[in-house]
């Protein structure tokens, strides 16, 4: 079964506004074994709107529509629906009751242009909405069905979980698609395709697995999606890519799904009653604020510097002026005594230290924009590695905060570099 998911909103072609609905009905729908074969975004037309249903009626046996549900004049994916429908405004006391009841309950004053959301197209079945103003429509007509919903996210949400989701796990589509993601760090995305090698010696014949790669800025996420007539069946086809996955790369990757790479690190530090202190210059505490996002981090993080000045490092980090003034502030042996000197001064099993230049500006022939040495300090070995993360201010100390911390995590569990 094939679905296509249409967003509206002139907000959305202009860039004023982020589509994140589209990847969470994609999603959803993946879970009850209907694909999405398209997605397109429209303007606040209706003669668009009309076109772009048409064609898209055509060919998916599932549409879900979200935006242009509000109530002002811009808002104007009923109009359309109703035109593509050739149908009329009814009104739905249900829907009526809880768009007073929700604005008595803040104090306000129920608008007209609020009542007229309760009218909704004659024939459609209503999906109420406990967290807005806008009712959402549902439409069978023979083998297709539409749903029509606002496109406030989490008004969406709540409608594709309890009424969307909920239809079409009891009509059942004789398919289960399932995803699972392994996340890597460390490596480019060509060369750990190079490394994995013919995709296609991954699967079994006609198992109907693909694997796709999606990089970014702190590493690339390897998605393995399977569909099946049975969950079990497609954990099944997924376990058996993986393994072939892990046998070839098994060293860059560092969690799955949306696990975070600070989820990872303090997960290990915790299970081991270690603890760590963190010395960053370049990152500006970026590091810290990871590490620190994770719940339960003070179990195993002692304390952070934020060592911007030279003067700082010596004064906070006991780096010897003489080191920084003979090497420079960012060197190798700089990093190293930063990352020193934070075990030391927070009396922690580990110290790390990041010191680069992050641009645009700054950067010499010697010591270019985007250098960053990472450092890493436990009772029995200090360490820095050189790296070059480019001119991207934001990007550099994204990148060299997920460095710092794969470096940790491969000193833990005694990975090779």
């Amino acid at each position: 079964m094939n679905a296509e998911i249409i967003s509206i909103g002139d907000e959305l072609l202009i860039g004023q506004v982020i589509n994140s609905n589209q990847a969470v009905i994609a999603e959803k729908l993946a879970s009850v074994g209907i694909r999405v074969a398209r997605m397109s975004t429209v303007g606040d037309s209706v003669p668009e709107i009309l076109t772009t249903l048409a064609e898209a009626w055509k060919r998916a046996q599932v549409l879900i529509i979200t935006g242009g549900l509000g109530p002002t004049h811009d808002d104007l994916t009923r109009e359309a629906v109703c035109q593509f429908f050739q149908s009329d405004l009814v009104l739905n006391p249900e829907a009526l009751e809880h768009i007073r009841t929700l604005f008595a309950s803040r104090g306000l004053p129920v608008t007209k242009n609020n009542e007229d959301q309760a009218y909704v197209p004659r024939g459609c079945s209503v999906i109420q909405n406990l967290h807005g103003t806008a009712p959402g429509y549902f439409f069978q007509r023979d083998d297709r069905s539409m749903a029509v919903l606002p496109g406030v996210p989490y008004e969406m949400k709540e409608m594709m979980e309890t009424f969307v989701i909920p239809h079409f796990s009891r009509k059942g589509t004789g398919m289960v698609i399932r995803s699972k993601t392994l996340r890597t760090t460390g490596i480019a995305e060509s060369l750990l395709a190079q490394q994995i090698g013919d995709i296609s010696v991954l699967f079994e014949k006609d198992s109907g697995v693909t694997l796709a790669f999606l990089p970014s800025p702190t590493g690339v996420r390897l998605r393995i999606s399977a569909g099946a007539p049975s969950l079990r069946e497609a954990e099944r086809r997924i376990a058996y890519v993986e393994q072939k996955i892990r046998q070839k790369v098994q060293k860059y990757i560092y969690g799955e799904n949306n696990e975070e790479l600070e989820e990872v690190v303090g997960r290990i530090l915790a299970s081991r009653q270690m603890t760590i202190a963190v010395a960053e210059s370049c990152t500006g505490g970026i590091l810290t604020d990871r590490i620190t996002n994770i719940s339960g981090s003070s179990r195993y993080f002692e304390r952070g510097f934020i060592v911007y000045s030279n003067e700082s490092k010596s004064t906070e980090l006991g780096v010897p002026a003489e080191v920084i003034v003979a090497h420079g502030a960012v060197s190798k042996e700089v990093c190293e005594a930063m990352a020193r000197g934070a075990r030391e001064k927070a009396h922690t099993d580990i110290g790390i230290s990041t010191t680069g230049i992050a641009g645009p500006t700054g950067g010499t022939e010697e010591k270019p924009v985007g250098l960053v040495w990472i450092g890493y300090s436990d009772k029995g070995k200090t360490l820095a590695l050189r790296f070059n993360f480019g001119n991207d201010r934001r990007r550099f100390k994204e990148r060299a905060s997920q460095a710092a911390l794969e470096l940790v995590r491969r000193m833990l569990l005694k990975i090779d570099s």
